[in-house]
């Protein structure tokens, strides 16, 4: 086990019901901005409910975060808090419309152009305005962290931030608020989850027994309830699972302990800020290249992976870790996701370009050994095609 420290202090409030929790969790005389992705929250009474619970506290709304938050939107959002002198912030929706509520919250008071906030990954945040989250979408994690992914789209740059100022106060989770949602978000979700778990689980052995039991359970349960999400909408059970399973696979705890890679998550933020695709469209593509590249420095976790998550105990050691790796591809194209750069429209030419962009952004040593250099991002894509 590596040495660790684990805090979050986020308040977790889970069930049918609990938005009207929001008038004890949220000062009585707070001057409030509540932040909005699209119009799902109005058209389903979600806002209305938000609003009603609020009750007569001095409330604003913001409206049109981007499924991937831009720093030009975000910085409304700053101007208005600015202009109204509000002193709380409360997300309502997912993970972007929660990772750009984070951004905000430590911007306000900011000393210097907020865009160094992302550059600095987050090391020269010294404060944020409180805030809190009501989830819509399960996928991030973001209602139970401290990490926010921004998108600035004049220089095609997606860059993340972590601050222990920004964890929300609280988060309210309340499963019926999702069986609205599009089947496409509801695939996004799982694919998401999943690769949250396996960017802090498929390392290297590191005798992190507990965490290990923790995400290979994780892992399970997505694949055990994914299909059925897409076939059940209002299965309160099923969306129950989904939204917590979403909330642990980042809220800090698998993580404890063990070393982490990320690699997939960053050279996927260059497709989507490139090309607009899903974020965890990207993901579902270049995790299962990035496993085969990558076989040889994983191959322990690999091995363990395929035993204990998809029960594969046959065959040489190379054939059960691509049967693991063919099982994880076949997995996300069973919730209907594609897997393949040319799905989404790119071919070979580009990777040169988004390599590049790597280089730019200062990508150059990622992964949990930080061995996967521009060149070793270059080969993940090539396996993407």
């Amino acid at each position: 086990m590596l040495n660790f420290e684990f805090f979050n202090p986020t308040r977790i409030v889970f069930g049918q019901g609990t938005i009207a929790r929001l008038d004890t969790l949220v000062a009585s005389d707070a001057r409030v901005l509540i932040l909005l992705g699209g119009e799902s929250a109005r058209k389903n009474g979600t806002l209305a409910e938000v609003r009603a619970a609020l009750g007569a506290r001095e409330v604003y709304e913001f409206d049109g975060i981007e499924p991937n938050p831009s720093y030009e939107t975000l910085m409304k959002a700053v101007s208005l808090v600015r202009e109204k002198k509000l002193d709380f912030l409360l997300a309502v929706g997912g993970g972007s419309v929660i990772d750009g509520t984070k951004f905000v919250a430590a911007a306000i008071d900011y000393d210097g152009e907020p865009w160094d906030i992302l550059e600095t990954r987050g090391d020269t945040v010294t404060s944020a305005l409180p805030f809190g989250s009501v989830l819509t979408l399960p996928a991030t994690g973001s209602e139970m962290n401290d990490g926010s992914v921004v998108t600035r789209r004049a220089t095609q740059a997606k860059l993340a931030f972590t601050s222990p100022h920004v964890f929300p106060r609280f988060s309210i989770l309340d499963p019926t608020k999702t069986y609205t949602l599009p089947i496409r978000q509801i695939a996004n979700g799982v694919v998401n989850s999943f690769t949250h778990v396996m960017e802090q689980y498929l390392t290297y052995p590191a005798d992190g027994l507990v965490q290990d039991r923790f995400a290979e359970g994780l892992l399970q349960t997505l694949i055990e309830i994914g299909p059925k999400l897409l076939e059940k909408a209002d299965d309160y059970e099923l969306r129950a699972n989904f939204m917590w399973v979403a909330t642990l696979a980042l809220n800090g705890l698998i993580g404890a302990d063990v070393p982490q890679d990320w690699s997939t998550h960053i050279i996927g933020h260059e497709l989507t800020a490139r090309y607009n695709i899903d974020h965890a469209r990207t993901l579902a593509v270049v995790l299962p290249a990035n496993l085969q590249v990558r076989r040889a420095a994983k191959h322990g976790k690999l091995l363990q992976y395929a035993q204990r998550v998809w029960g594969i105990t046959q065959g040489s050691e190379d054939e059960r870790i691509d049967a693991a790796i063919d099982r994880t591809r076949a997995f996300f194209e069973s919730m209907g996701i594609q897997t393949r750069l040319p799905d989404y429209g790119i071919d070979a030419s580009e990777i040169g370009t988004l390599v590049g962009q790597l280089r730019a952004h200062g990508m150059v040593e990622l992964g949990e050994r930080k061995d996967v250099t521009p060149e070793v991002g270059q080969r993940i894509l090539e396996a993407s095609l």
